[in-house]
């Protein structure tokens, strides 16, 4: 084999790491579970969506039919692959909190490249089986007509570049040591919150490149490549949302940026890629060298230890729950990160708030922005309980803390809920956030604008009837609250429970996950499917996911349609609706943790001493 053939063959498909990755995660149930699911998601999807009633058997219908279908599993492939990439990437990451890992890859024979390239393909190898899974899937659709090949490839692209980019990004902090097991959930809610920031600066955009005077087709923006979502609108609905016509700009860049988002995105994908490649390569060798230091900004904030007796602490009656309360903020990053995202999100709600005042905004432009915003706190929140619940039990076990507690005299029952309390209350501020973003809209509805000239209600059609709705329900800020401080203490308890049975700490995290996710997604689907067509009895299931119960709030003419007959009965019946959401979660938390606390110790024993 020529010299140059064999070093290519080393860099990938014989590269160790590949293999033993690709090896030993092929045997790996989580994987084959994770694999099977995401391939019945799409099928269902791609099945309800072609038996729509209505729309008659003609050729035409069919087409249009296909061409639906086709839409929604695009964009739902690649917001699957957005959530499931950090997933099979977590593990790079968590990589870099045992340097004894990379002490050992670097006194092997492997160049820089070979470890970098083996580390980044032979994690995105499973991300990229499932992207080709679903490609008879989309197949058939082209059996209707209406979905051209080129766009089958175009979004095929757009799906494997965005999870080429968030793998690169998840190498490159393993590699550079720039994040730990502690930034994996930092990592998740950074890929979801730049999907979230990029795709509503694009909406408040794109209101300045209108197709025609007063017409519902916008161009796309300078943010449109910077998002896969976009790109994919882009690709799949250009009569709405056309490319520009650059053709007589002289700036090679802006011809291609603004009117090729789709090769723009690909293209861009790919460079930060390689350049995250490069730098990841040429610095990996530094890391073997590098000892532990104490970062700048714990020397100028931290308190140093400089002898002396400190200030006895109250621990109060569980000290778990204090424990799980106090350690959590130790940190700079525990301090300041929640007051900074209460504050980002105060002050993103009231900057909405000031532009829909002084008519920048219209009432859709406003509700959509505002159901964004507080639809990303709420599933940050969710995700952060999660995170710290799914690693408060397996991290203990990891780091050996589990073994001494178990030496004490304290009882499964009051260790799980403090727990749950610790954590709970730890959350609070960020609980908080909705509170806030919603209560400063409702106060400027409930004092009817302040003679602002913006409008308080809306007009919806029902029908061939008109009702006056109010852009928002003011009582939502205090019913998403409350269902999401039950709903949070339910993720708690999950996580804790799968932290009880689970090794290691990105096992127990990725299992919660899927539960809550799964769980909170079918809540979704069915509240979202009864609201439509029942009256009363939608608004009430669609409290009991918070997700539903916000877009119910925001924008009730999405949910529960069929409701707003009556508007006062709606709102009684969401508000009767929370109610019996939130009792609902308190009283499955009580049945987990008397479920939890019979099996804890044949459980925790059983495992005390693995890592």
């Amino acid at each position: 084999m020529p010299p140059f053939v064999l070093w290519i063959s080393r860099l990938l498909p014989t590269n160790p790491i590949v293999v033993r990755l690709v090896a030993g995660g092929s045997k790996r149930m989580r994987h084959l579970y994770i694999r099977s699911g995401y391939l019945a998601v799409m099928m269902l999807v791609l099945f309800f969506n072609l038996l729509q009633i209505g729309g008659g058997t003609t050729m035409k219908a069919l087409a249009q039919r296909g061409a639906g279908a086709f839409t929604v599993i695009s964009f739902g492939q690649v917001g699957l692959l957005c959530l499931i990439t950090p997933i099979f990437m977590a593990g790079a990451i968590a990589q870099e909190s045992s340097p004894r890992t990379w002490d050992i890859l670097l006194t092997t024979p492997m160049s820089n490249l070979q470890i970098v390239l083996g580390t980044l393909f032979g994690r995105l190898f499973f991300v990229v089986a499932l992207l080709l899974s679903t490609l008879p899937l989309f197949a058939t659709t082209q059996f209707f007509g209406g979905v051209p090949s080129p766009a089958i490839f175009l979004s095929y692209a757009i799906a494997a570049c965005s999870a080429l980019v968030v793998a690169s990004i998840a190498v490159f902090l393993s590699v550079t040591r720039s994040a730990g097991k502690r930034a994996v959930f930092v990592f998740y809610v950074a890929v979801i919150m730049y999907l979230f920031a990029t795709y509503a600066g694009d909406i408040f955009l794109r209101q300045r490149y209108p197709v025609a005077v007063g017409a519902a087709q916008f161009y796309t923006t300078a943010l449109t490549p910077l998002n896969p979502f976009l790109a994919l609108e882009s690709l799949l609905d250009a009569n709405s949302y056309p490319a520009r016509d650059m053709s007589g700009s002289s700036s090679f860049l802006a011809r291609w940026w603004l009117g090729s988002p789709v090769s723009a995105f690909c293209w861009s994908c790919a460079i930060v890629s390689v350049v995250l490649i490069g730098w990841s390569t040429a610095r990996l060798r530094v890391i073997g060298t590098r000892g532990a230091t104490i970062p700048w900004w714990r020397r100028l904030f931290m308190k140093q230890t400089a002898g002396g007796e400190r200030a006895a602490r109250t621990v109060g009656h569980n000290p778990i729950a204090w424990r799980e309360r106090t350690n959590k903020g130790s940190s700079i990053a525990g301090r300041l990160g929640r007051w900074i995202f209460v504050g980002a999100g105060l002050i993103a709600a009231l900057v909405l708030l000031s532009l829909y005042h002084g008519k920048q905004l219209s009432v859709d432009e406003f509700q959509g922005a505002i159901l964004a915003l507080v639809g990303a706190e709420v599933l940050i929140v969710a995700l952060a309980a999660i995170n710290l619940s799914g690693v408060a039990v397996s991290r203990e076990r990891e780091d050996g803390t589990l073994d001494l507690l178990l030496t004490t005299p304290i009882q499964p029952g009051p260790y799980i809920a403090g727990k749950l309390r610790g954590l709970v209350q730890y959350l609070l501020p960020m609980i908080l956030v909705p509170f806030l973003s919603l209560g400063v809209i409702a106060i400027w509805v409930l004092f009817g604008g302040f003679s602002s000239g913006a409008p308080v209600v809306e007009s919806v059609m029902l029908g061939t009837r008109t009702v006056q709705v109010p852009i928002m329900f003011a009582e939502g800020a205090i019913l998403v609250p409350m269902v999401l401080v039950a709903f949070v203490a339910f993720c708690v308890m999950v996580g804790l429970q799968w932290s009880i049975k689970s090794k290691g700490t990105i096992g127990s995290v990725i299992a919660a996950s899927g539960v809550v996710i799964v769980f909170a997604g079918i809540l979704g689907l069915c509240g979202f499917a009864v609201g439509k067509n029942v009256p009363i009895l939608g608004p009430v299931l669609n409290a009991l996911s918070p997700f539903n119960l916000v877009v119910s709030v925001t924008q009730p003419d999405l949910t529960m349609p069929e409701s707003l007959n009556e508007v006062r009965a709606a709102r009684i019946a969401l508000a009767v609706g929370s109610l019996i959401a939130a009792a609902v979660y308190i009283v499955v938390v009580i049945s987990m943790h008397a479920t939890m606390k019979r099996t804890f110790m044949m459980t925790v024993r059983r495992l005390a001493g693995t890592n």
